[in-house]
């Protein structure tokens, strides 16, 4: 999906080049070749102001020799406008204007290649500075817009059924790769504060590449730029971070940042959960259960969520609703049945769809809302466990899977 390097810069990076310069010229043209010189990694002395929280710019800020005032002038350009350009700024004088750009830099990750689903859903492959790549995802519906951000390149863990799963882990994602996913969903989509109009990308899910949770720091960082009212301005119960179960960090999670907080379960007792959810043989559901009870502001208002992967033999009989509605007893919560996401070489078989309406009707029955997630993106390999970095080469069996397509 990368364009060879043919030697031939076409046009600047997108790091490099402004919103307003793309659309002042053919924009499907000019992001196909945008897309096409994402080749090499890149090498920019500059310091990167994305990514940095308020007290940390105020700190570079006055270092370099400026009033704290600049710093929140600063702010409002990158966060609440999305600029890219210092040249943009224009209630800085034209002077401080060219020292900062001699000395820093707003990055945004490059678009390798941009997928778009016949149901809406937009899939980008991202190249970061070193050369590694994640996958971000944009799901459009009728009363929201949810953009899935990856916080790992690869993913630490090994869940079975997971395609990213597969991948090994290459290092996690620093705060500006993080929030840097969200600027670039909104310069391509549109709805910067600053827009005032309705806003397409209106939710936030840590559901991408990589378990969150081990990667707290920056994607703590990164989401408290998000919420920032003079920021992004994102409300933190419009933001889920969705965890395979790191029992540690889950109450830290809550008390620090105060996002919605999603489980990926997917089994009801520990054997069928250690072959699909490994990480459970370190922490098993009794530990992960009794850390969602406790987790900081869960109330009715504000329920955890369940994802339930729904695998045909595996862990969909309706002993097993059962058992999962008998584990959940007492915590504010919903469900979230995800027909199961095919992908090359996989080994399961998604659960048949009238089989997943009877599991559905028992934990409705027990007063817990389980609606089934439609899939999206499935033609673009942007649905729910889909995602896996394209520079990462397939193995034999995926190999051999695709082949036989």
């Amino acid at each position: 999906m990368v364009a060879p390097d043919d030697g031939i810069a076409h046009v600047p990076a997108m790091s490099t080049i402004s919103t307003e310069t793309v659309n002042e010229i053919t924009p499907d043209a000019a992001k196909a070749e945008l897309y096409a010189f994402a080749a090499k990694p890149v090498v920019d002395p500059r310091s990167d102001l994305v990514g940095l929280e308020r007290a940390e710019l105020e700190s570079v800020i006055t270092e370099f020799g400026l009033p704290r005032f600049r710093a929140n002038q600063l702010w409002h350009w990158i966060y609440h406008r999305g600029a890219v350009d210092f040249d943009l700024m224009t209630n800085l004088a034209k002077p401080i204007r060219a020292q900062l750009s001699e000395s820093f830099r707003i990055s945004r990750p490059r678009v390798v290649s941009r997928q778009d689903s016949s149901d809406g859903t937009i899939k980008w492959l991202l190249r970061f500075d070193d050369g590694n790549e994640a996958e971000t995802v944009f799901i459009p519906e009728d009363d929201r817009g949810t953009l899935c951000i990856s916080s790992q390149v690869g993913c630490t863990l090994t869940c079975s059924f997971c395609h990213t799963g597969t991948q090994r882990l290459v290092r996690n994602l620093t705060a500006a790769e993080v929030v840097g996913q969200v600027l670039l969903a909104l310069d391509e989509l549109g709805g910067f504060p600053s827009a005032g109009v309705n806003r397409r990308l209106t939710n936030i899910v840590l559901m991408g590449m990589g378990e969150p949770l081990y990667n707290f720091e920056n994607v703590a960082a990164a989401m408290r730029i998000a919420m920032d009212g003079e920021g992004l301005a994102l409300s933190r119960r419009r933001i889920t971070l969705s965890t395979s179960g790191v029992v540690p960090m889950m109450a830290r999670c809550g008390a620090e940042i105060g996002v919605n907080l999603a489980i990926s379960l997917h089994g009801t007792t520990d054997e069928i959960r250690d072959e699909l959810v490994p990480v459970n043989r370190k922490w098993p559901i009794k530990d992960l259960l009794d850390a969602c009870r406790s987790y900081p502001g869960i109330n009715n208002a504000r329920r955890i969520t369940f994802e339930y992967v729904m695998l045909e033999g595996v862990n969909d009989s309706l002993e097993h609703a059962r058992q999962l509605v008998a584990l959940i007893k007492g915590i504010p919560a919903k469900i979230n049945l995800i027909p199961f996401n095919p992908w090359p070489g996989s080994a399961y078989e998604c659960s048949d769809p009238e089989h997943i309406e009877r599991f559905a009707q028992v934990l409705m029955k027990a007063g817990y809302a389980s609606p089934v997630r439609t899939p999206r993106g499935r033609d673009i390999l942007a649905a729910c466990g889909q995602l896996k970095s394209e520079s990462h080469k397939l193995n034999r069996r995926e190999q051999r899977a695709v082949a036989a397509e």
